[in-house]
């Protein structure tokens, strides 16, 4: 049973708090230039990224000019990935060819 002293408290909650913000659409490695992606390879990516964080999987990125850059991933947003190895970095998926699990490369 709620009071009106609640009920005033709630709708007062409701009335100021934040806007919330609709979630943004990660691109595909090196998809870059607006294109729009499908949404089950976008949740593929999503799961991908966040399985390998979680494991803290050593990977191999393999840079669009043939770069190798190895790592445990830390944290990923709509345009970019943060590995951790010898030191911090951060790459742009752009710039991403593609990327393996380090025992993985002669599969």
């Amino acid at each position: 049973m709620t009071t009106k002293l609640t009920q005033s408290r709630t709708q007062a909650y409701l009335r100021n708090r934040p806007v919330t913000i609709a979630p943004f659409r990660l691109p595909a490695f090196g998809y870059g230039q607006n294109h729009e992606q499908d949404p089950p390879q976008q949740q593929a990516e999503l799961f991908y990224l966040q399985k390998q964080i979680q494991a803290q999987t050593p990977m191999v990125l393999v840079l669009e000019d043939g770069e190798l850059i190895e790592g445990c991933i830390e944290w990923y947003d709509r345009n970019a990935l943060k590995l951790r190895g010898r030191q911090k970095t951060l790459v742009y998926k752009s710039a991403i060819k593609y990327m393996y699990k380090v025992g993985d490369q002669g599969r």
